[in-house]
């Protein structure tokens, strides 16, 4: 990866596009800096350290922190995914919206683009309510509970997400990489310094003033013990990113014209992991719903029904791996159409040795679409319930959102890599008419 930027550093046009992204990563840590005004962000951020196991928490931490400490940009990308994966699945239940994103063209995708960024800012508005519903019931206004205050605080919050959005789309058009992506990576990578500190110091506590110690803090051997867990599910990660199962296919020889076309043999590539990171995002939000609804009400919290859904405990663990299993399967079938691959295939005169063209090969893409579905559900549960259960044997409870954290960085970091490395290709390519 250093190596890649290192060279891409070397070409006028990708240093330009490197300063660019570095410069809108710099805004981005900036907006998440500047505080809005009326809410006590002392007891917000001790709020917070008790909500980790809530979909607050996880917010907080796709945020960067700005979520638990009331910046301008404290929603952070979350409505913008969250738009793009209500469009997603709405292209697949409406036929003309599915009509407008296959045949559209150009034009369609700038439509689709469109009601996505409205979509974002309407899920914004919901958002930046129920945070403002959020401190004023928690009494973190104080006495600023008028209109004025909430009139300020929502549209605060709201032109904060859309500012996010366009500064994503920005590194899109005239950085590195995908935009939304770089903005989600920046935002995790920046919660590393206060994560390592806190694994060897302790959580502190800014109402009190008072820091819990960790047990690692007394056994070096623990944290180092955890920081090599840590390589080795990077590793793991980026093996199995790249992992494939490849579907051999040969066309069949053709006459056209006075050419005789086919003969030739290629395969279809099918991803291991092919939902990337969704599945554990949706099942940690929605195992983490009573957790959350809990949390808002204080004479629960130290219920049995808190603790059957606490992030240690067996049940949020049983509901949380059948969730990702459900999911993953869940976003396979919308990636992955068997019967249209097999369709296209018999169209172009092609067919996978051994099985006939049609019903058969679809049948066939089927099972294998399932035991590849099946493998990269279980890798997910992996990435996402081994912190967890390192964090419950450890006692740091913090450790639980690591899985989606290592996911979400690992992928970015190749992702990105892989575009360097393609525009240096593309620069370097001498062509055939030289």
């Amino acid at each position: 990866m250093l190596e890649t930027i290192r060279n891409a550093w070397k070409i006028p046009e990708l240093r330009k596009k490197l300063m660019m992204t570095a410069f809108i990563i710099l805004i981005f840590r900036l907006g998440n800096s500047i505080p809005v005004p009326f809410i006590d962000t002392t007891m917000l951020r001790a709020y917070f350290d008790s909500a980790s196991a809530t979909i607050l928490g996880m917010m907080n931490v796709m945020s960067g922190g700005a979520f638990g400490t009331a910046t301008l940009l404290a929603l952070g990308i979350q409505p913008y995914i969250n738009s793009s994966i209500i469009i997603q699945l709405l292209t697949i239940a409406i036929p003309s919206l599915e009509r407008l994103a296959k045949e559209g063209g150009e034009e369609g995708k700038k439509k689709i683009a469109a009601i996505t960024r409205y979509t974002t800012v309407g899920i914004g508005l919901l958002q930046a309510f129920g945070y403002y519903m959020l401190c004023r019931n928690q009494g973190f206004l104080g006495e600023n509970t008028g209109v004025w205050a909430a009139i300020v605080i929502i549209l605060v919050f709201t032109a904060g997400s859309a500012f996010t959005m366009w500064l994503g789309e920005q590194i899109t058009e005239f950085g590195i990489g995908n935009g939304i992506s770089v903005i989600l990576f920046a935002g995790i990578i920046s919660r590393v310094p206060t994560a390592v500190y806190a694994l060897y110091t302790g959580i502190y506590n800014y109402v009190t003033g008072v820091t819990t110690p960790n047990a690692l803090r007394i056994h070096p051997v623990g944290a180092v013990a955890i920081l090599v867990g840590a390589f080795a599910m990077i590793l793991f990660v980026v093996f199995i990113n790249d992992a494939e199962r490849r579907l051999p296919v040969q066309y069949a020889k053709r006459v056209v014209g006075r050419k005789m076309m086919g003969g030739t043999s290629t395969n279809i590539p099918m991803k291991v992991n092919m939902s990337g990171v969704m599945p554990i995002i949706f099942a940690q939000t929605i195992a983490s719903i009573p957790a959350t609804i809990a949390a808002f009400v204080p004479k629960w919290q130290d219920s049995l029904f808190m603790r059957l859904f606490d992030t240690t405990s067996v049940v949020y663990c049983l509901v949380y791996f059948l969730l990702i299993i459900g999911f993953s399967y869940f976003y396979a079938t919308i990636q992955f159409n068997p019967v249209e691959v097999a369709n296209n295939l018999k169209k172009q005169g092609g067919f996978i040795p051994g099985f006939r063209p049609g019903r058969p090969t679809a049948e066939f893409i089927g099972k294998v679409l399932n035991k590849v579905t099946m493998f990269g559900a279980l890798y997910l549960s992996i990435v996402a319930l081994l912190p967890i259960a390192t964090g419950a044997i450890i006692g740091a409870s913090y450790l639980a959102i690591g899985g989606t954290s290592v996911l979400i960085v690992v992928s970015v970091a190749l992702e990105t890599e892989k575009a360097l490395e393609a525009q240096m290709m593309m620069r370097h390519y001498k062509g055939f008419l030289e």
